[in-house]
Order: C-alpha cells, then structure tokens, then sequence
C-alpha cells in the first residue's frame, strides 16, 4: 500500500449538505467510482448491491419524494422546506439499494451485507481521490415504502443515499474520532 493512499484515506472526511456544490462528478468519474465499488469483497459474481445515480431533473424528483415523506410524519412547512432543499442542494445522489440473496448455498446474508459496506467504502474512496467529498444519509427516509418503491425493484431494500459534490470548504481533521477501536484478544473485552 503506498503512503500516498493511505494518507488519503486517513484525510477522508464527511462533508455536510450545504458544503457541497457544482462540478459535480462526470459520468465517467461516476463510472470510475462505480469500478472502485467493484472490486470489494464479494464472493464471486453475486454483487448484492447497485447503484442509482440521482443527477439533473431527476433531483426535484427526490425532493418531492422527501417533502411527501415529511407531510406523512406530520413535519412543519419550515421543515418541509429543509427536507426539500437537502434533495436539491447535493449536485449528485446516488441511491444505495441491496439485493440481498436469503437462500443463498454459499454466502450467507450477513456476508452479502460486508460486501456492500466494502462496495461503499471503495466508492467513498474513489471519489475522495478525485476531489469530491459527500455525505452519506439514511435513516427514516430510506425505509419509507413509497421512497424505496421508486428506487426498488421487488426483493430489494435502500440502503441510503451518497450525496456527492465538490466541497465548498476544507474541513480540519480535529474533529475526527479518536476513540480506541483496537483490541487485542483475549486479554481485553469490550
């Protein structure tokens, strides 16, 4: 692994909404990113996951999708508005959808679901080293059935949505977590 890579990969950050803007990724950085999704760990030729890209018109499409999500949680017409701007502002979404094989003879779903948070980190990683920076958004808005429907075919579940962008601001890596993660086994539990 080159030092460079890692470097990278320890200045990765989340970006909020309102930081990122136009240019956005060109469909063949889109592709580029797509590829760095492929190479996760995934037993084979399963891919238990694909990739939507929200881009263009297709974005008030969303936001409508989210606003109507915020009318059946009863939400305010301030929040309403929130809901619909966090849609608009991302130049790029890319919805994140599993398709997640129960009876597979050969790998199990918990399996399944390494592979698409490999697929993530990789497109995440991609697209960090082509200068972009994003957001990742899941929650209520995901398992909400007319949302999924419009990303889902039967048998598939959203995951979430990547909004991607060029970031409007650089952000310091103080704020980065430092929490002790590493253990060694057996002698420390936890």
């Amino acid at each position: 692994m080159s030092h460079a890579f890692l470097e990278g990969l320890l200045s990765r950050y989340s970006q909020g909404i309102k930081h990122l803007d136009e240019p956005a990724p060109s469909d063949a950085q889109l592709h580029q990113m797509a590829a760095a999704a492929l190479r996760a760990p995934d037993h084979g030729e399963l891919v238990p996951w694909r990739l939507c890209v929200v881009r263009g018109a297709a974005r008030e499409q969303l936001a409508q999708l989210f606003v109507e999500h915020g009318r059946q949680k009863g939400k305010s017409e301030a929040d309403l508005h929130i809901e619909r701007e966090r849609a608009l502002r991302a130049p790029v979404s890319v919805a994140v959808v599993a398709r997640i094989d129960m009876g597979h003879p050969q790998v199990p779903a918990h399996e399944q679901w390494m592979s698409i948070g490999g697929a993530v980190t990789n497109f995440l990683n991609a697209m960090h080293a082509l200068g972009f920076a994003a957001k990742m958004l899941s929650g209520d808005k995901a398992r909400a059935p007319h949302i999924a429907q419009a990303f889902c075919q039967p048998g598939e579940m959203l995951v979430g949505w990547i909004s991607i962008g060029t970031p409007t601001r650089a952000l310091s890596t103080n704020g980065h977590k430092t929490t002790d993660v590493l253990r060694y086994w057996p002698s420390q539990h936890g």
